[in-house]
């Protein structure tokens, strides 16, 4: 949190320990230790910027009322040279405290000297985390979800390193397995289509215009050179061919969607590796397997699973579960990060409890490993659902949405909400230019402090330096509300860090935008006596620099102009 936040509570707890010493000390309270209170911010401001229930956790040890408690308190506590201006018994027995001028002007000089580290904080303590997201088959293109979860990861990660964490961004190539066999399978009787138009597809092969193009551009190179081959060499010259062009549209979708990933990490890495078989040995040496009917078994029911689970089949062919159990090997063990964070889809519920007793299993803790699992997206337009795209009649796929709507918007709606919601992307709001769009309306209010700043610099009114006691100034309702935000944004980061949610910093920078725009409709500043003038402006240069930081957190951009 912000230092001059923390300074303030610790002054706030030291006071009220301090007073029940005094107070067993001078006999009001008989001997006891305080116990540990909680320090919290009221609803409702007007009873004051912090609540203590010091008095109501201590009314056991001291045997009285707690309201009675908390007047004793209140009669010992010393205010002097702390951010403390006053102090109040409330209801049945909190006490509640209001922060001096001094608090509020040293709230903007900390973010004038920080700039934009204002909000970064070292809570994670340098903790090595891996954001595992989107991984979308590489068999075709990414569709809404995926939109969601990049959106999602990509803002996470900024968060947890805001919040002190040594973050990584890691996108997993599904490049072997069952998918990678119906891709090639699809591709195949595609291609031999072109030359013979009575090969039919299989019931469940890909049906995408993708696999067609990827078959006639194959064709055109190739002519029907692999007509008469085997159709092993046929099918793997095809995914040879393909698969790497559906990589890179993957890395050119997302690039275009502003997230870069530190890592590609390949399945058929952990296959060529030997990892695979390697990890089928550590679970056979951890005593949780067995074999039944031909195939390997994992002991899932060991740990709280319904029913146990297949790691190789009769045929020898190992399961999806077990690349995976390598992979999170690979990233808690191998890679040696401390924590292992997976974005995952709203049908991955199972998986979870699974992998983790895959990992308890191999002797690793399952707290390591966390995943957050992302619901649907419903799509609306003109007020109804919008399935299809009107151009091709299939699903609209990520790059399509972003033919449709700004970047800024889709990575801001796809935060609106707790990722373990349901999420309504209007498509309507998303394009519109008003205060109902929560991304311009966040952009204007940043626009609108540097066309404030532009319009006075005309008039040769130019931001000064000013001291603390300059600052003191500003006591409106509308200051002191927006300054109270301010002072919240490293604590609101750390919040989001904490529960794995964004949203709590899409919320924070849209609050922020209100409660600038409600100082200036109060607060004049052009037209103001300079001895206000001036620091109003600091105020609005601090909201610009803090609006730029979470901005930039979510990638969004931060217009100087609209």
């Amino acid at each position: 949190m912000s230092q001059t936040v923390q300074i303030a509570e610790q002054q706030i707890k030291d006071a009220v320990t301090a007073a029940a010493a005094a107070a067993v000390h001078n006999g009001q309270l008989p001997t006891g230790q305080l116990p540990p209170f909680i320090l919290e911010i009221p609803q409702d401001r007007s009873h004051g910027d912090y609540a203590v229930n010091a008095a109501l956790a201590s009314a056991k040890v001291f045997r009285l009322p707690p309201r009675k408690i908390a007047e004793i308190l209140c009669e010992n506590i010393s205010a002097e040279n702390t951010f403390i201006d006053g102090f109040e018994v409330a209801g049945p027995g909190f006490i509640n405290f209001r922060l001096s001028d001094r608090f509020y002007s040293s709230i903007l000089k900390e973010i004038e000297t920080r700039g934009a580290q204002y909000g970064r904080s070292d809570f994670g303590q340098g903790k090595r985390v891996l954001v595992e997201f989107v991984s979308a088959n590489p068999t075709g293109p990414m569709h809404i979800g995926n939109a969601r979860g990049g959106a999602l990861g990509d803002c996470l990660a900024s968060v947890l390193d805001a919040a002190g964490y040594q973050v990584s961004r890691e996108f997993y190539v599904n490049d072997a397995g069952n998918q990678i066999e119906k891709f090639k399978t699809s591709l195949e009787a595609r291609y031999l289509q072109l030359f013979d138009p009575s090969v039919q597809m299989p019931e469940d092969a890909y049906l995408g215009e993708d696999i067609t193009e990827h078959a006639k551009r194959f064709a055109a190179i190739h002519q029907d050179a692999y007509v008469h081959t085997d159709s092993e060499t046929r099918r793997q010259a095809l995914c040879d061919y393909a698969l790497p062009l559906n990589i890179q549209t993957l890395h050119d979708d997302l690039a275009k969607y502003r997230i870069t990933y530190d890592c590609w990490f390949k399945e058929s890495s952990l296959h060529q590796s030997g990892a695979v078989a390697e990890i089928i040995e550590k679970l056979k040496a951890s005593g949780h397997t067995y074999e039944k009917d031909g195939a390997l078994w994992f002991k899932s029911t060991d740990f709280g699973e319904d029913k146990d689970r297949v790691l190789v089949r009769a045929n020898g062919v190992v399961t999806y579960f077990v690349p995976d159990i390598a992979y999170h090997y690979n990233k808690l063990v191998t890679r040696g990060y401390d924590l292992a964070i997976d974005v995952l889809g709203a049908d991955h519920h199972g998986y979870v409890p699974r992998m983790k007793g895959a990992l308890q299993a191999l002797g690793i803790d399952p707290n390591r490993l966390d995943a957050i699992i992302m619901q649907m997206v419903r799509l609306v337009k003109n007020g109804e659902t919008y399935k299809l795209s009107k151009r091709s009649g299939k699903a609209i796929t990520l790059r399509m949405l972003l033919d449709e709507v700004p970047i800024d918007a889709a990575r801001m709606f796809f935060n609106l909400r707790e990722p373990n919601s349901h999420l309504e992307f209007d498509l309507d709001l998303a394009v519109s230019k008003d205060a109902q769009n929560p991304v311009y309306y966040v952009q204007y209010a940043h626009a609108r402090i540097c066309s404030i700043l532009k319009n006075l610099a005309a008039d040769g009114v130019y931001p000064q330096s000013l001291d603390t006691a300059a600052l003191d100034v500003l006591s409106q309702p509308a200051e002191r509300e927006l300054i109270r935000h301010l002072a919240g944004l490293a604590g609101d980061i750390i919040s989001a860090a904490k529960e794995y949610n964004p949203a709590i910093i899409t919320r924070y920078v849209i609050d922020l935008a209100t409660l600038f725009h409600k100082f200036y409709n109060a607060c004049p500043v052009k037209s103001a006596p300079d001895h206000l003038k001036y620091p109003r402006i600091a105020l609005c240069i601090a909201t610009k620099t803090v609006l730029e930081n979470v901005l930039t957190l979510l990638k969004i951009d931060a217009p100087d102009e609209m």
